[in-house]
């Protein structure tokens, strides 16, 4: 069951999602917030026009954002990564490492993928951030799919429009 404050920061990561679309990256996003809801780091994807390459996820911007301005391990712990799309497998891995207590989603993988209309040769690892997450000697709560309908919104003609 979602917060208050989790749906606000769930909503701010859809926003940012429409932000890195409107400047020509791919349409993710995620924000880090610490067990009171303030945030500690934010990013959007830098796939696409930012140039940044495949591994310039939204997740993998705000962690390494998080961890270079020193955020104590506690605090991760403690906090959420609020992703407006399921995190991949690497991100869900790196939110991992990066001591991440909890992780709540917006748009599923499969709604993703649905979305991308992706073929075996674009769909990449068909592998759930909860199974991911699943594995880890510390556990990460993982909640999600959440407000999907908000969460699909920036991505409606990004992936046929020739933009991926």
């Amino acid at each position: 069951m979602l917060t208050e404050t989790d749906t606000r920061l769930l909503r701010r990561a859809i926003a940012l999602a429409a932000e890195a679309r409107a400047r020509g990256d791919r349409p993710f996003a995620c924000v880090i917030a610490d067990a009171g809801g303030a945030v500690i780091a934010e990013a959007g994807s830098m796939q696409g026009a930012s140039g940044a390459g495949t591994l310039a996820h939204s997740e993998m911007n705000a962690l390494t954002a998080a961890l270079a301005a020193g955020t104590p391990r506690a605090r991760m712990r403690a906090g959420t990564m609020y992703s407006s799309g399921e995190p991949c497998a690497m991100c869900a891995a790196a939110a991992f490492y990066a001591g991440v207590g909890r992780v709540v989603y917006g748009l599923s993988a499969g709604a993703i993928l649905h979305l991308r209309n992706a073929q075996a040769h674009t769909a990449g690892l068909s592998l759930s951030c909860r199974a991911v997450l699943d594995t880890a000697a510390e556990p990460v709560a993982v909640i999600g799919p959440c407000l999907e309908e908000e969460a699909a919104v920036p991505h409606q003609g990004y992936w046929t429009d020739g933009a991926a």
